[in-house]
């Protein structure tokens, strides 16, 4: 095999949650770089409909579809439209999520339930609507997202770190349940990446640049690497994951990161 086939994806279809803006924007795009027909969904219905128009633009195949991907009809729908629209599903990329930073004696069951529902059942609905998709062609490649918090237990990250932690032990349960049916899963664990997932900070969801730029100083000082990667360097390992050049890799967990995992 050329080495550029081992990372080309033509003729496969993914669907990237998330895929509105951040990593899940990036992934979308690399996808569609290497061949793959992409569907993106997003809450932000208007967000996905621009990165699916970026790579139609440059003359690649790609729809966009809003998913609420906390409820099990929309994830749903999203794989649906994959199958209507392209004929397969060969990759399902789970990224759509969002941040939480507070003490754990603050968290309320509200914080608890929306957190929960976004950030893994969301991740457990787009594995089970693929894999039945997944499974009688037996084949395919999932990619869910967790973060490098599952290392470091920091303050304020309790209940993020859970559905991340989550996220990492059902995509380890999935990989030894699907890799009989071929179907490989691992988990992208990336570390601070700037991107707009940094509103979670702002009281109304607003990034403050200047109060923003010192925080991603303070990560990059204590990344060995000495700087902060970006969305594509994300991107990159998930084209990897899902590509031929990995066809022997699955329950397993890559933290692109700069060297940041570090136990509290």
């Amino acid at each position: 095999m050329e080495v550029g086939d081992m990372f080309g994806l033509a003729g496969q279809v993914a669907v990237v949650t998330g895929g509105a803006s951040g990593i899940g924007a990036a992934s979308a795009e690399i996808l569609a770089a290497a061949g793959a027909a992409v569907v993106v969904g997003d809450i932000d219905g208007e967000g996905a409909e621009r990165t699916a128009g970026k790579i139609t633009a440059e003359g690649r195949r790609a729809v966009a579809l809003r998913t609420d991907t906390s409820k099990r009809s929309d994830v749903d729908a999203l794989v649906a439209l994959a199958v209507s629209e392209f004929g397969r599903l060969d990759i399902m990329a789970n990224i759509a999520g969002v941040g939480h930073a507070q003490p754990v004696v603050d968290i309320t069951e509200e914080d608890f339930d929306r957190l929960m529902a976004i950030n893994l059942k969301g991740v457990l609905f787009g594995c089970q609507a693929a894999l039945q998709v997944m499974i009688p062609r037996k084949s395919g490649s999932i990619v869910n997202v967790a973060s490098t918090v599952i290392d470091s237990p920091y303050p304020n990250q309790g209940l993020y770190g859970m559905t991340k932690a989550g996220v990492t032990f059902l995509s380890q349960v999935l990989a030894a349940e699907a890799g009989p049916h071929g179907i490989r899963v691992n988990v992208l664990a990336p570390g601070a990446t700037p991107t707009n997932f940094a509103s979670f900070r702002y009281e109304d969801g607003r990034i403050d640049p200047e109060r923003e730029a010192a925080i991603q100083q303070s990560m990059s000082q204590i990344t060995p690497l000495g700087f902060l990667g970006d969305a594509a360097d994300q991107a990159k390992m998930v084209l990897f994951l899902c590509s031929p050049a990995a066809r022997w890799v699955s329950g397993n967990i890559f933290r692109v990161n700069g060297g940041q995992s570090r136990p509290w």
